[in-house]
């Protein structure tokens, strides 16, 4: 059952990303439940797990949308590896840290997309009009990990082996 889980997981938020999201957007920034749901299973399972999840969520991102098919499972690929090479050589085990991982995450897919997106000939690259919704994207997203992220993880967290010292405490 627990190689399921996060396809369960990925499932439960293409429902929330289809069915929710669009109708709780402010200011036109609307929430990325994929990314949320790649990022958090990255944080909980490791980076070959986040990258897997990632693929998927970004591939999922893409049949949704109208953009180039891929674009999104690269960057979703990507950013879910990073999450979860990051959080496996960090020593804290707080709510905090996976917080600003999301934060960050959701900063680098915004802008990593818009710049595969104009690579391939469907846009142009301009930093201002991306800051101004790349950076509240990243705050809604983190806003929604505060509430998100201790259920998903821990619906997702399985015991592992301590292997090192910092798994203590």
């Amino acid at each position: 059952m627990n190689r399921f889980i996060p396809m369960i997981t990925l499932l439960l938020a293409l429902l929330l990303q289809v069915a929710l999201a669009p109708n709780i957007a402010i200011g036109g920034v609307a929430p990325n439940a994929l990314l949320l749901a790649a990022v958090t299973v990255a944080l909980v399972n490791g980076p070959r797990s986040g990258a897997t999840t990632g693929f998927a969520a970004g591939l999922l991102f893409d049949l949704l949308g109208t953009a180039p098919i891929g674009a999104g499972a690269l960057v979703f690929c990507l950013v879910g590896y990073a999450a979860g090479s990051i959080q496996e050589n960090t020593f804290s085990e707080g709510w905090l840290v996976p917080l600003v991982i999301v934060f960050f995450a959701s900063l680098t897919a915004e802008a990593a997309y818009v710049l595969v997106l104009a690579i391939v000939g469907e846009g142009s690259f301009s930093i201002v009009p991306l800051l101004g919704r790349a950076f509240p994207a990243a705050l809604y997203n983190s806003g929604l990990a505060v509430l998100v992220y201790p259920w998903v993880a821990r619906f997702l967290r399985r015991e592992k082996p301590m292997t090192t010292f910092r798994r203590i405490a």
